[in-house]
């Protein structure tokens, strides 16, 4: 193949393209937005005055297609890597706080230790934590687990940022599979591992630099809004600037949202009920905060704040599985937020009433709802209509849920696809057999 186009420059595109350029293929990669980086980049907030993130994500020295991204990109001293596994929580309505605490290795000792478990839970539950990784067929996470302490202080905060579902919905065998190359591991590929300054300045800018320096053409504000087929082949992009054909040889891969890649690929199935993630922001300085300094984030518990990171110059906080509260008015809801921060971070009391100045970040279809339904409609990376198009993003059967780790992992099937499609062997899920443990 002479030449590839990637269209969309999410992490699953900028995968795509890293995998295709390392293998001296020609890439051009088709942003529709000024930007890249999907749902993983930083940009300028006017309001506040401040470089945030459009979304939090928690990524851990398990995620293997991570860790190798971040090599090829030169992109580790972008990032900060705990240099061991800690988890700390609070709940805001009893003050209660803890952290979980898995030992480096495989044996799981950590779990008769009352320091590194979860208070008050019982050797019992955590049997049933550990059976979620064996499920394979389509319970869900709520079926798979007593209501315990375990359930309601580790397990059901950690499905719902993973899955960003409610366990009630959420298919247990995808947080199954996050736990098999994590917790499963021990704590060694549970590190913790963050951006030191924003997503795009650790997983975008990085990989711009490399796929430019090995001659690849980045196209933003590019818009392909039609894939030719002929012949069962694309034989042409229709771009913002015209037709752009392709030659025999070429390829390529569509790594866009689901509802763009039906729209371009009439026929296509792919899931089509979503979940939001709402993040808001709080322009305060918490760089002095104790419940911050370990890891520089915490779980919450028994509030409307899940998670709540320390940025620069500035607090963060994700909701997940938030259709719920997606028509909210923006104000009331960050008035909430703002005491659940306060409690969190153990301000004093007189905080509550000086909210800052904040932002609410609303991604209504932020993932595709981690549901038996939805999940049966992801597609395989081969797409059947075109033998040149191969297909790339976390809502493709990855057998992973919406992740980072997803969505690079999708990526690199995609272009793997394309270099050697007689070569690669595939999983039931569409996925290569060679994931990686850790870092």
């Amino acid at each position: 193949m002479s030449h590839i186009h990637v269209v969309g420059a999410g992490l699953a595109g900028l995968a795509a393209a890293l995998s295709l350029t390392g293998a001296g293929r020609a890439v051009t990669l088709h942003e529709a937005g000024p930007a890249a980086g999907g749902r993983c980049r930083s940009y300028f907030d006017r309001e506040l005055g401040l470089r945030i993130d459009n979304g939090n994500h928690l990524m851990l020295s398990g995620n293997g297609a991570v860790c190798g991204y971040l090599s090829e990109t030169d992109a580790w001293d972008r990032v900060s890597l705990l240099d061991h596994a800690a988890l700390p929580f609070v709940d805001v309505r009893t003050g209660e706080r803890w952290a979980v605490r898995p030992n480096a290795g495989r044996v799981p000792w950590w779990v008769l230790h009352p320091g590194r478990r979860v208070p008050g839970t019982r050797l019992a539950e955590y049997a049933q934590m550990a059976r979620i990784a064996r499920v394979r067929d389509g319970r869900t996470v709520a079926d798979c687990m007593s209501r315990g302490q375990l359930y309601q202080r580790l397990m059901e905060p950690i499905a719902v940022a993973a899955l960003n579902t409610p366990p009630e919905a959420a298919l247990a065998r995808l947080l199954g599979a996050v736990m098999r190359e994590t917790l499963m591991q021990g704590g060694a590929a549970c590190r913790p591992l963050l951006p030191k300054e924003g997503l795009s300045e650790a997983l975008v800018d990085p990989a711009l630099a490399v796929l430019r320096g090995r001659g690849a053409t980045v196209r933003l504000n590019h818009r392909i809004a039609e894939l030719v087929v002929a012949g069962g082949r694309i034989t042409a992009l229709r771009g913002s600037g015209g037709l752009i054909p392709l030659e025999q040889d070429d390829a390529v891969v569509l790594a866009v949202p689901p509802w763009v890649a039906t729209a371009l690929l009439p026929g296509l199935v792919a899931p089509d009920a979503f979940e939001a993630i709402m993040n808001i922001h709080f322009r305060f300085d918490a760089s002095a905060e104790a419940a911050l300094r370990e890891t520089g984030f915490i779980g919450v518990t028994s509030g409307t704040a899940e998670w709540v990171f320390r940025k620069q110059g500035h607090v963060s906080v994700t909701i997940s599985a938030a259709n719920r509260l997606v028509d909210e008015a923006a104000a009331a809801l960050a008035g909430t937020v703002w005491g659940d921060v306060v409690d969190a971070l153990g301000l004093h009391g007189r905080m509550r009433q000086q909210m800052p100045p904040w932002r609410v970040v609303k991604e209504k279809r932020a993932t595709f709802a981690a549901t038996a339904e939805q999940d049966a409609k992801r597609p395989r990376p081969q797409a059947e209509i075109a033998r040149n198009l191969a297909l790339a993003g976390d809502w493709v059967a990855t057998g992973l849920p919406a992740t980072i780790e997803g969505a690079i992992r999708s990526g690199r099937a995609a272009a793997r696809l394309l270099l050697s499609p007689h070569s690669m062997t595939e999983g039931r899920d569409g996925s290569r057999r060679d994931h990686r443990a850790g870092c």
